[in-house]
């Protein structure tokens, strides 16, 4: 990777700037110092320490830093040169006020302290003119142009410190904060999510039993004495209706159930959160049969109701030669997404006999070698009839955040594709996209 030129133009810009500034040694020794024991320090209270001794220490002027309370948002005294004679936490004089440039007030020099502007947006601190603080200097009475200059690059260096470790332990507490939301989601959430399962397994032993019910009533009634018929024969043909869709609900609130748990264990799982990345736990499976088509009856009563066909030629691949070793709820969602993309954007086209159709299809292909000797891959996908993703858009849709051109006016987040090439990625596939005749096809390839 080459450098680029406009990191070489401001290595150049510095060069000349310290060459102009003409720091004494004892002035860049200060500065070098505060650098090496910002860093060294964990604590922000020892750097706030070391930002008021430095003057001190070096040339023997006293110092006093406040910096902005974001709770009470005001400045407060944090740590002083003359620390035992000082009253931390209090406020600076009510004429102290932050400026745009040093000035002068009594004996002190007053110094506003404002952070990285790159790093503003992530900063915890919120104030007028992004301020994060002030530094006093005193007494400083006889301090010359260029002394002052060296103060103010000192009170520079101080916010910047300042910045970077607020903006990292506001981080360190975003993630403390995760890692026991993700406790709370598997204690509260999760674990109670389980319980739907047993509420499923009764609900489908009393369906059973009225089904035992039902027989034995039809047994009755087809006894030659039987004098029942008459009577009790439409309400046995009522509760075999009832019955028949009690069966149907029951299959569909448990088939929800399922591909909901199966997103809900997989996406909270602890160690994403952990590891700061998806992590894999994988087993042994056929994917038509654990993933593609779980997915695929999530969506199939949409995909009718929009008036688009299933094209469910999977290939020739017999199923037992395609047993892969993946992550079944990463997958899973990884179609959930690629058919939630096609129940969106898939549209009508007139095929080469003139007929019109508008439908998706799905598929797999063995591509031999694809991973190097002896190391094929298997390529599934996902295709959709409509007008070609623009060529403009083809090298960013699985960016995250990214969305076509064509897709403004239809709801979506940008996330989708994203999650797809991470997802296909950590397995060591390859998520892709290509424009065929009719229409778009997403793809992944997984080692086979």
């Amino acid at each position: 990777m080459t450098i680029s030129d406009y990191i070489v133009k401001r290595i150049q810009d510095k060069k000349t700037d310290y060459t102009k500034y003409g720091f004494t040694r004892v002035e860049s020794n200060a500065l070098k110092t505060f650098f090496d024991l910002a860093q060294e320090f964990e604590r922000i209270e020892d750097v706030y320490q070391v930002s008021a001794a430095i003057p001190k220490a070096f040339f023997n002027l006293d110092a006093r830093l406040y910096v902005m309370d974001p709770m009470q948002n005001r400045l407060a005294l944090v740590s002083s040169s003359q620390d035992g004679q000082e009253n931390l936490g209090g406020s600076p004089p009510s004429e102290m006020r932050p400026a745009e440039h040093p000035y002068f007030m009594n004996a002190s020099m007053v110094l506003t302290i404002r952070g990285n502007q790159v790093l503003l947006e992530q900063s915890p601190h919120s104030s007028e003119d992004d301020v994060l603080g002030i530094l006093e200097v005193y007494p400083c009475g006889n301090l010359d142009r260029h002394q002052a200059l060296f103060f103010q690059k000192y009170a520079n260096r101080i916010g910047f410190s300042l910045h970077i470790r607020f903006v990292l332990q506001k981080n360190i507490e975003h993630v403390k904060f995760i890692r026991n939301l993700v406790r709370d989601v598997e204690h509260n959430v999760i674990v109670p999510n389980m319980i739907y399962k047993l509420f499923l397994r009764r609900l489908g032993g009393k369906i059973s039993k009225n089904r035992e019910i039902e027989t034995l009533l039809r047994q009755l009634m087809s006894a030659p004495e039987s004098k029942l018929k008459a009577e009790v024969g439409p309400l046995l043909d009522e509760l075999t209706e009832v019955n028949r869709g009690l069966i149907q609900e029951f299959t569909s609130i448990q088939k929800h159930y399922q591909n909901t748990s199966l997103f809900l264990e997989t996406l909270l799982r602890r160690s994403h959160f952990d590891e700061g990345r998806l992590t894999l736990r994988t087993k042994a499976c056929n994917m038509k049969k654990a993933v593609l088509l779980t997915q695929l009856e999530q969506f199939a009563g949409r995909f009718a109701d929009k008036g688009i066909a299933i094209d469910d030629d999977y290939s020739g691949i017999p199923d037992e030669d395609t047993i892969s070793v993946v992550d079944i709820g990463l997958m899973a969602q990884v179609y959930a997404n690629l058919f939630s993309n096609a129940l969106k954007y898939t549209e009508e086209v007139i095929m080469a006999n003139g007929e019109r159709r508008k439908y998706v299809a799905y598929g797999r292909q063995r591509l031999k070698d694809y991973f190097g000797p002896g190391k094929d891959g298997i390529k599934y996908n996902v295709f959709t009839t409509g007008p070609h993703i623009s060529s403009e858009d083809r090298a960013h849709i699985f960016e995250e955040g990214y969305r076509g051109s064509s897709a403004s006016k239809t709801p979506g987040t940008g996330h989708g594709l994203t999650f797809v090439k991470n997802a296909v990625e950590i397995h060591g596939g390859v998520a892709g996209y290509e424009a065929t005749q009719y229409g778009n096809n997403f793809y992944f390839i997984m080692p086979g």
